[in-house]
């Protein structure tokens, strides 16, 4: 079933527990720190049930698109339609929209034997998901306090991480943090796991499950909201769409039925669910296509502003413009890369080519704070020249004089200020820095990704060009070595 935007806003009312600093916040839907942010979602459920190419069908019923298990390569590039599709309604500025994490299960869901006991669990979690068109989010990163595991040995003090602290017959009991939550607050579901590797010994942190974000027990604790800090649209235009939020989660003796449990007391299955399935693929192609649409609402932005000032003929201007979209271009081939050269899994479904997807995530995390950097240069000083907010226009006297002085031979004052509001809430306003640092760290540190891009290299190839080539050059002996030396 195919969720409608009414109806994702009344999942918010359902009594979750939500924090911004010591304010508990009683309903989600409708709270300055949010509201906005959640009638994005609700405007995209709203469009995907209008667009035929964000669902499919099965079985006589219609599902959303990127819950879609490929078996060809024409279907990856359903796929991927789909996520540019998504992306665009957002600009790429949602990190953690409606098709991530969702696109992670999917591809957990095509091996389900990778579960052993838990195999039903999963496969009966993502027929749950497509059936209810769930919005997913995630949190699969520990605390950074957690990391030292020798500070946690000392008495009275325990690890802060998520964990196992009791089983019973019917489920077992979590207690601790988890981080990042991005989107949770927004969303329907939370899916909890661990993505980067777990100590053998640490069996009770080695927990996967998933649970409402109602459930008893469970605390958001928001950062600083964006949204409720702007008095008017105008003035940060994107800031007032497109807060994800992001949150960390506080489990107080919370329980998880059996059902929904997927990983239990096995640290090396609980990563590995990501790497040695198509999730970790499925996902981070999504994040690959977000990234381009983001590059290139940051290109409209930087056309627009051009032309504003006719500075279109300068020879530097076109070439920083021309080297930018030369750049955009490589994402793009990475991407199509990734369906060209796809991969085959097990139970005969398909994935994007491995090697190329982690190349254009770490492509994206170096490359997007030079877009960043280009789009602030072309600006210049224009931010800080404009008044202050929006409340000029009630002034009759005061919106006269500025369209009078302000309105230049190419555009005129009002969407003068509207480019530069656009252009200001993406390279200089907090909703701006926290973009610049969300990219730089989505996958995680560059140790990482570099990680995952030396674990899928081809080495085995590498070295053996450069083993031929040792081996078709004999050791010389002693009589050819003199040989050699005489000829020379």
């Amino acid at each position: 079933m195919l969720k409608s935007g009414e109806q994702y806003l009344s999942g918010l009312r359902d009594g979750r527990t939500v924090y911004i600093g010591n304010e508990k916040v009683e309903d989600v839907s409708q709270h300055d720190a949010f509201r906005h942010g959640a009638r994005t979602i609700a405007d995209i459920y709203d469009k995907k049930r209008a667009d035929a190419g964000l669902s499919y069908t099965e079985n006589g019923e219609a599902f959303s698109t990127y819950y879609k298990m490929a078996q060809t390569r024409e279907e990856l590039e359903f796929r991927t339609s789909a996520h540019r599709t998504l992306a665009s309604y957002h600009h790429g500025l949602m990190g953690r929209s409606l098709d991530y994490v969702s696109s992670f299960i999917t591809g957990m869901a095509t091996a389900p034997q990778m579960f052993g006991p838990y195999a039903d669990n999963i496969s009966r979690y993502y027929d749950f998901l497509r059936q209810k068109d769930i919005f997913l989010a995630h949190a699969v990163v520990p605390p950074q306090t957690s990391r030292d595991p020798e500070f946690y040995q000392r008495p009275n003090i325990s690890s802060p991480s998520c964990q196992v602290v009791a089983e019973r017959d019917d489920g077992v009991i979590v207690r601790g943090m988890k981080m990042l939550a991005t989107g949770a607050i927004l969303a329907d579901e939370i899916w909890v796991g661990n993505i980067i590797p777990l100590a053998p010994e640490h069996k009770a942190e080695a927990i996967t499950f998933s649970l409402p974000c109602n459930t008893p027990g469970l605390s958001m604790w928001a950062r600083r909201p964006y949204e409720n800090t702007v008095k008017h649209h105008w003035d940060a235009p994107l800031s007032t769409k497109f807060d994800e939020t992001d949150s960390v989660l506080i489990f107080d003796d919370v329980f998880i039925p059996w059902d929904r449990v997927f990983v239990h007391n096995d640290p090396q299955l609980a990563r590995a669910i990501y790497i040695n399935t198509p999730a970790h693929v499925y996902g981070n192609h999504q994040s690959n296509v977000r990234v381009q649409s983001k590059l290139g609402f940051i290109l409209g932005l930087a056309e627009r502003l051009v032309s504003a000032n006719n500075l279109e003929e300068i020879p530097v201007i076109r070439e920083t413009l021309g080297r930018l979209v030369g750049q955009e271009a490589a994402l793009s081939a990475m991407i199509a890369g990734q369906i060209q050269a796809g991969e085959s899994w097990a139970n005969g479904y398909m994935g994007y080519n491995r090697r190329m997807m982690y190349a254009a995530l770490n492509w994206s995390v170096e490359h997007y704070s030079k877009f960043i950097a280009e789009l602030r240069t072309l600006l210049g000083g224009g931010a800080f020249n404009l008044p202050a907010d929006h409340s000029i226009f009630q002034d009759p006297q005061m919106s006269a004089l500025f369209n009078n002085y302000w309105t230049t031979p190419s555009i005129d004052a009002g969407e003068r200020l509207k480019l530069v509001r656009l252009i200001w809430d993406l390279v200089g306003s907090e909703f701006a820095g926290r973009q610049l640092q969300y990219e730089q760290f989505f996958a995680g540190a560059s140790m990482i990704l570099a990680g995952h891009n030396f674990r899928e290299a081809p080495w085995q190839e590498f070295r053996g060009v450069i083993d031929q080539l040792i081996s078709e050059q004999p050791v010389p002996d002693a009589a050819s070595t003199v040989n050699n030396a005489q000829a020379v």
